[in-house]
């Protein structure tokens, strides 16, 4: 990939452009003496140039980076008898389901079942260790990645993370290991890691299972300090933030030193999407589905969302979409072996009613990568995801609508990110 910019520049304008995630996997690939993923002024975690980059590594970087290339499940995994929606994309079982051990399911988000099925992962000898994400012990509002080898491990992680994590960042020493792992991240985090697997064959042959969240963005740095003042904390007193968790929603819990206050889930996102607080990149994301990954474990709150009453003594269930067939076989070994309740199973149209968020932005993605294009912007590539043909279903006055707003958010600053610089902490 020829080009007349630097490697350096080259790279930094998937920040600029607001493509970047932070998902760590850069640092991997260049290695940490040429550029290290950290927390920067801008407050997101971002590359930052510290050595030597050359065009080789830089292209290397934009064949994996999910912020320039998302694409669905792999054709090796996707079964004949495999059905398939356009919204939902490839799918061999979805069902309602919690954590069969009542604690996790109150601890967990949701119904817990992430955290039951890692558990299952490990105690059934299927994986040696599963690497994920748990609570920054540096930055309140961040997760980090966490290799876990047991349930103590795994339960200490539990809950969402909705502020910035790297997961990726030391994918090298994790496959270094030589022993089979499970991989649980956001969707964008997994495509990430799919992509990976065209540069180095052992992720083909150690990461046995990739499970995500169905994700709708993940909170803003600046969001999440606004929502501390809103509530009367100063953002540079909280020593603990958890978001969800213990019960579902559950509170979202802050601590400031020794004092700890506890507000609504809706608190902190505000009362539906128009008051989310997200980055760009998750904005423009064709694959909050988590269409590369084995399992994508869903909210189920109709319409998208809990409201202040009937959440309150809401024990929590997820939606499980099974899109392999190891993803679909580890769902029932797990609930033969109890670690989860499985309560019937489901289609896509209702996937719909829990999700219609994802519904709304599957349809919208095409035209607002087509807004990018008319800026002269990077436009991430996509395989396998079905966004054009969705937009030929919409008016065109929608596709409209959606490109143009894309290029008014560019216009106006929205859409662009400033050259990353470390911040001091």
């Amino acid at each position: 990939m020829s080009n007349s910019k630097s490697p350096g520049e080259r790279l930094y304008a998937i920040v600029e452009q607001g493509l970047c995630i932070g998902c760590g996997l850069c640092q991997a690939v260049a290695g940490v003496e040429r550029l290290r993923v950290t927390k920067t002024l801008s407050g997101y975690l971002q590359p930052v140039v510290e050595g030597e980059l050359d065009d080789e590594i830089v292209d290397c970087i934009y064949r994996v980076c999910p912020g320039t290339r998302i694409e669905g499940l792999p054709r090796s995994l996707l079964e004949a008898d495999t059905r398939h929606d356009n919204v939902w994309g490839p799918w061999r079982r979805i069902v309602r389901a919690w954590a069969g051990d009542p604690e996790i399911r109150f601890e967990g988000s949701t119904g817990g079942v992430l955290t039951a099925l890692a558990n299952y992962l490990l105690a059934s000898k299927r994986v040696d260790f599963v690497l994920h994400v748990k609570a920054s012990t540096t930055e309140p509002s961040f997760g980090e990645a966490t290799l876990s080898f047991d349930e103590s491990d795994v339960f200490e992680a539990a809950g969402s993370r909705y502020g910035p994590a790297a997961p990726l960042v030391d994918i090298k020493a994790a496959l270094a290991r030589n022993r089979p792992f499970a991989f649980i991240a956001k969707p964008c985090d997994v495509a990430a890691l799919r992509n990976y697997a065209r540069q180095d064959e052992r992720v083909d042959r150690l990461v046995r299972y990739m499970l995500v969240m169905v994700c709708g963005g993940y909170g803003t740095p600046q969001g999440t300090n606004d929502f501390f003042r809103r509530v009367g904390i100063d953002p540079a007193q909280v020593t603990a933030l958890r978001y969800r968790g213990r019960g579902c929603p559950g509170p979202t819990r802050v601590e400031t030193g020794d004092e700890a206050r506890e507000f609504h889930y809706i608190d902190y996102w505000g009362e539906d999407e128009t008051t989310w607080a997200l980055p760009f990149r998750c904005k423009i994301c064709p694959d909050g589905i988590g269409e590369a990954a084995d399992i994508a474990a869903s909210d189920t709150w109709i319409g998208g969302g809990p409201n202040r009453v009937d959440s309150v003594d809401d024990p929590g269930t997820n939606a499980l979409i099974a899109r392999t067939r190891a993803g679909e076989e580890l769902i029932a070994a797990a609930a033969e072996a109890g670690a989860l309740t499985l309560e019937y199973d489901i289609v896509p149209d209702i996937m719909s009613v829990y999700q219609p968020h994802q519904v709304n932005k599957k349809y919208a993605v095409w035209a607002r990568h087509q807004g990018l294009a008319d800026a002269g912007r990077i436009v991430p590539r996509t395989e396998g995801l079905r966004i054009e043909q969705l937009a030929r279903d919409l008016p065109d006055e929608s596709n409209d609508f959606q490109r143009q707003g894309t290029q008014k958010r560019i216009e106006i600053g929205k859409a662009t990110e400033p050259t990353p610089v470390a911040s001091d902490n």
